[in-house]
């Protein structure tokens, strides 16, 4: 039987600085007493947590169990850091909470039951992985493990390290995804660049703008992809086991330049940055200066929409779901700042099917945007709760949504 496959129509795309790159940041206002985001007809949404201090990114352990890294972007410095060879240990945490809270469910799932400080004085932790008895969590200056007893509710045990890391530049890009391969046997880490388009040289862009792959240990490093401006989420894909990722592209090219995008990962791959995007497209601000990387660029699976900082990613595996929703991906757009209107701010739905995209991006998640300057929340992290319910991390209103099926 011929089975064909929705393929997205390469998105058009205007010709550089067509509009004015503008600076539009949202005042966060906070969610009014009884007011929720929204979810499509056939769903509950709910409050699950609250009170948390800038929830980035979940992870739900084995006893169903949820890990919450709390931790927001540090302080931005006067001038491009200096790293030399790549690494160097920043020390700059600003204000942020720097811990990862574990909240216990309570028996049906709908609410919290305990919560507990469960790691602190953390260098800007982001992602977390388990395997087998130990912790991997992925900070600002450097991944780091720490022996893990399921049921545990605090570990004051120091992690060690397992391999440093980039740190500072552009905005940060500080959020470093950890996630296992299949066999849970290496680490593939997410790195951001250090600059809107190497702008301070590519001398300080080593080992950023990557995928990077190594053993538990981390021993034999490798770039496994490169090019990507700044990747964030990281997941496989339920069918094929395939890598995926959603990436923030580059600024101040203008509203509709440059599309975020979804793709596959593939091992070797280049994605075009600094010097082209969404494929062979040429940044006029690095213009003549690699035609032969520019083609070999890899072309995106999928546009996101420019400038939605499309953060957080997850597949549905949930049999509570409705069967439309069966292994499609969840990405939390945490939302614009280089716009002239808001875009993002929303749990996107892309459909899946045969482990490719099958259709076009749906709101699931919707609400956050109150007016043109104002919004109540900005969603960052996905992921599944073991009851299979959606959990949400809302940074900006330091809260955790709960979607389920009624």
């Amino acid at each position: 039987m011929l089975v064909l496959l929705f393929a997205q129509q390469p998105p058009s795309l205007p010709k550089p600085f067509a509009t004015p790159s503008v600076t539009k940041h949202p005042k966060v206002i906070g969610w009014p007493e009884g007011k929720m985001p929204k979810a499509p007809e056939g769903f509950e949404v709910s409050l699950f947590a609250d009170k948390l201090d800038s929830p980035r990114w979940i992870t739900v352990l084995p006893n169903g169990d949820i890990l919450v890294a709390e931790a927001r972007t540090p302080p931005k410095k006067q001038a491009p850091e200096k790293v030399k060879e790549g690494m160097k240990q920043s020390k700059a945490a600003g204000e942020s909470a720097n811990r990862i809270t574990l909240l216990r469910p309570s028996p049906d799932g709908k609410s919290v039951q305990s919560r507990h400080i469960f790691m602190k004085d953390l260098n800007n932790p982001f992602g977390m992985a388990l395997i087998k008895n130990t912790l991997y969590i992925g900070c600002m200056d450097a991944v780091v493990r720490v022996a893990y007893t399921e049921g545990l509710t605090e570990i004051r045990e120091k992690p060690m390290e397992v391999h440093a890391l980039p740190t500072g530049g552009y905005n940060n890009h500080w959020t470093r995804n950890v996630v296992p391969n299949v066999e849970g046997t290496k680490l593939f880490v997410t790195v951001g660049s250090g600059s809107n388009v190497g702008e301070h040289g590519t001398q300080n862009e080593i080992l950023r703008a990557n995928i990077l792959e190594m053993n538990l240990d981390g021993t034999e490093l490798r770039v496994y992809a490169w090019g990507l401006r700044n990747p964030v989420g990281l997941a496989w894909e339920p069918q094929t086991r395939k890598l995926w990722t959603v990436v923030n592209e580059r600024d101040e090219l203008g509203d509709e330049l440059v599309p975020d995008y979804l793709t596959q990962v593939k091992a070797g791959g280049f994605y075009g940055w600094p010097y082209s995007y969404f494929g062979a497209n040429e940044d006029p601000r690095r213009k003549g200066e690699r035609p032969d990387l520019i083609a070999k660029a890899l072309t995106p699976d999928y546009s996101l929409g420019s400038h939605t900082a499309s953060l957080g990613l997850t597949f549905c595996t949930s049999d509570h779901f409705p069967k439309h929703y069966s292994q499609g991906a969840f990405i939390g757009q945490h939302g614009s700042w280089n716009r002239s209107q808001f875009v993002g701010y929303r749990v996107a739905f892309v459909p899946f099917k045969e482990g490719h995209p099958s259709g076009q991006a749906e709101d699931f998640l919707t609400g956050f945007i109150a007016n043109e300057d104002e919004v109540y929340g900005r969603p960052v992290g996905v992921t599944f709760a073991k009851d299979g319910a959606l959990l949400v991390a809302d940074d900006a209103s330091n809260c955790i949504w709960r979607v389920a099926a009624k």
